[in-house]
């Protein structure tokens, strides 16, 4: 069921939702999730079922503002400080140490936890309303199957999760990607997993170097001891569309269209540059000969959110194969590319 997420009822009905142990459809500044009351065991265990992911695999708490934080994190250090003062509300999830005997379903068992205030101004509303009924917190992963390409819409989530599914209709998420992810359980900022905010963003605003994640138990990664703990999306292989996605440069794909010659089909393209190729028709549509092309734009910002939207158009037109032209190597690409190179794992 869509509702629009703006009218104050709409708010309502799904706190109604969430105080019953339902799921709801929530619309943020990154992608749309699938929320749960954080504190309600069963109802977070809908959502593992309903995506069909591993319960060990960590969801990101929602929270209303940087004080209800201190409802699941039992430590917020002075450079986490620094950050929630300056990112949230934002697209940056934080990884804090659990309180004991809090959201543990929804953290996947482990003894950190990640949270974030989500910008989104429906997301807020419901969050303050929550707060205000005694739910500290939403868990909330992105509103898809487990593995899959994120929802930036309404339509998205529905047309994955069912039409039964109360979805709260905020319109298209304007960042597009998945929030950035900082570890702050070892002393010092280590990036999980990129985005919006990158990481000369959290040095400049901390004062600490962003160390990298290090996945090996015992492990020093910049002078920061320890294995990272687990974190959302941030599997090899993530945000895959049914077609199979291939990285290249605009080179190699111009000469792979060129010998393909009549025999490239079910073949979409993604790319700043308009390959030379004679399958591949005028720049505005791009459609011939069985050769689908969109500009990938110039901007980051545009493309990571345009992105998961370019996937799901792609695999509705029936493409069997993705070829996108590999992002520059620069600080604000990096979370494109890194979704992009997990949907091509």
């Amino acid at each position: 069921m869509l509702l629009d997420g703006k009218l104050p009822e709409s708010i309502v009905q799904a706190l109604e939702a969430l105080q019953r142990g339902e799921l709801v459809g929530l619309p943020t500044e990154t992608v749309y999730g699938l929320a749960a009351d954080a504190s309600n065991e069963a109802a977070v265990a809908l959502i593992f079922k309903a995506k069909g992911r591993p319960a060990d695999h960590p969801l990101i708490v929602h929270v209303a503002s940087a004080v209800g934080a201190r409802r699941f994190a039992s430590d917020v250090p002075d450079f986490a400080h620094s950050l929630m003062d300056a990112f949230w509300p934002g697209p940056l999830t934080l990884i804090l140490p659990r309180q004991p005997g809090v959201g543990a379903v929804a953290a996947g068992g482990q003894d950190s936890i990640g949270l974030r205030c989500p910008s989104h101004p429906v997301a807020l509303a419901l969050l303050k309303a929550c707060e205000a009924q005694g739910i500290a917190g939403l868990a909330a992963p992105s509103a898809n199957l487990f593995g899959r390409v994120s929802p930036t819409t309404a339509a998205h989530v529905q047309s994955e999760l069912g039409t039964e599914l109360l979805v709260l209709d905020g319109g298209a998420c304007e960042v597009g990607i998945e929030s950035t992810i900082i570890d702050c359980t070892r002393g010092a900022p280590v990036l999980l997993r990129p985005g919006h905010i990158t990481r000369l963003h959290i040095a400049a605003t901390c004062g600490l170097a962003v160390q990298g994640k290090d996945d090996r138990a015992g492990g020093l990664v910049g002078g920061v001891k320890g294995a990272a703990p687990r974190a959302s999306g941030t599997l090899e292989s993530h945000y895959a569309p049914n077609a199979k996605v291939s990285l290249m440069s605009l080179q190699a794909m111009s000469t792979a269209l060129s010998a393909l010659g009549p025999h490239a089909n079910n073949l979409a393209v993604w790319s700043q540059q308009h390959p030379q190729a004679d399958q591949i028709a005028d720049a505005g549509e791009g459609h011939g000969s069985g050769v689908l092309w969109r500009q990938m734009p110039h901007k980051a910002v545009d493309a990571a959110q345009a992105l998961f939207g370019i996937l799901r158009g792609f695999d509705a037109r029936g493409a069997r194969q993705i070829w996108i032209e590999t992002p520059p190597d620069t600080p604000e690409w990096e979370g494109v590319r890194d979704r992009l190179q997990r949907a091509a794992a």
